[in-house]
């Protein structure tokens, strides 16, 4: 049987940011979230950090349409939200991740049937936002059920982001004539940067020369070395650990190598999309079996779909002024098989995490 295709996902920082908007179903990273479905949003209960309460961050979207037009998915988004509070990342540990999907039929409540224009300057006709069906909340985009109690006319998702919102400038503004929207208050470590997800097939022949594959892993080495400790794996090693690895391979440092060379040949991948494929695993350690995927809720059971790699890390500055940071080895999204019909809802898919050493 052959291999599946795989798609790689690169950050691209040189796009028109209005062709990250809702009705160009894009793939990203970062910003605020670009709905699919406008209506209803998930409501904020569900984009609380399980460990620690606080709100997820949005971190990435990725669009995968069904094929078929008359399918209820042939637009499909699936978005990535994490908490940001570094005490709540723990290796081999998801819990401070939540993953929704969301799908339409082509001929929908919310957008046209035809393709938007490639000029942004003539999308009026298309231009749809979930903002036109609810208030959002000005901090993180998501759901705002809560509205400043001066102005009336600013709303959030909770007290936190409100209380935030008003530290970082809208106490100046507020009730005054300036129209709000005009008013571009940056609330810092509530969202992180935003760029667009270029997708491109993985040109990979599993027989390539033992001379090119060295070459890309010394290349991908040199690069880590001079990169972030996100990518700098080998630095997690205690020193006892880096002595035996140095007088007998074990399988996971055959796990790990072939990880880094695979990874070498396409250094700047953010994320790896191959629906129904395998992970390409950074440790033979805490694998996803079979058994630890639960079914979906309509009962039919999840497959993989994609996985976000550790390069990701080093677009979001998220190290804190104590050093402590987010952290992954890679993040393994599993969902619905059969991308069960859900409405104008959003339902939620399940996320393995798997870090560098067990520890």
């Amino acid at each position: 049987m052959a291999a599946k295709a795989i798609d790689l996902g690169f950050v691209n920082d040189d796009c028109d940011s209005r062709l990250l908007d809702s009705h160009y179903f894009p793939s990203k990273v970062g910003g605020k979230p670009a709905w699919l479905s406008l209506k209803p949003l998930p409501p904020t209960e569900r984009l609380l950090c399980s460990k620690c309460g606080s709100n997820l961050a949005f971190l990435m979207q990725v669009y995968s349409p069904r094929e078929k037009p008359e399918e209820d998915a042939f637009h499909r988004t699936l978005f990535l939200f994490v908490c940001r509070n570094s005490g709540c990342c723990s290796a081999n540990d998801g819990e401070n991740f939540v993953v929704l999907r969301s799908q339409l039929p082509r001929i929908n409540q919310f957008f046209s049937p035809d393709p938007p224009p490639d000029d942004p300057s003539e999308w009026n006709d298309f231009q749809q936002s979930a903002s036109k069906y609810q208030a959002l909340c000005a901090v993180c985009g998501c759901q705002g059920t809560k509205r400043c109690g001066q102005c009336h006319s600013v709303s959030y998702c909770g007290k936190d982001h409100q209380t935030r919102h008003w530290k970082a400038g809208h106490k100046k503004v507020c009730g005054k004539s300036v129209p709000q929207g005009t008013v571009d208050i940056v609330v810092s470590g509530v969202t992180f940067p935003e760029f667009d997800l270029e997708m491109e097939e993985e040109d990979y022949t599993p027989d390539k020369s033992v001379k090119d594959e060295e070459q890309a892993l010394q290349e991908y080495e040199q690069c880590v070395s001079a990169m972030s400790t996100h990518q700098a794996a080998d630095t997690q090693f205690s020193d006892q650990e880096l002595e035996g690895m140095a007088t007998q391979e074990s399988e996971d440092d055959k796990q790990f190598k072939k990880f880094k060379k695979r990874v070498a040949l396409y250094q700047d991948q953010v994320l790896r999309y191959c629906k129904g494929g395998e992970p390409l695993w950074v440790s033979i350690k805490h694998q996803a079996k079979e058994a630890d995927i639960p079914d979906c809720s309509c009962g039919a059971p999840r497959q993989f779909e994609f996985q976000v790699m550790p390069q990701l890390l080093n677009y979001l500055g998220v190290d804190d002024k104590d050093g402590n940071s987010l952290d992954w080895g890679t993040l393994c999204v599993y969902t619905c098989r059969d991308s069960c019909a859900i409405g104008n809802n959003y339902v939620t898919e399940f996320l393995w995490k798997q870090d560098f050493t067990a520890d």
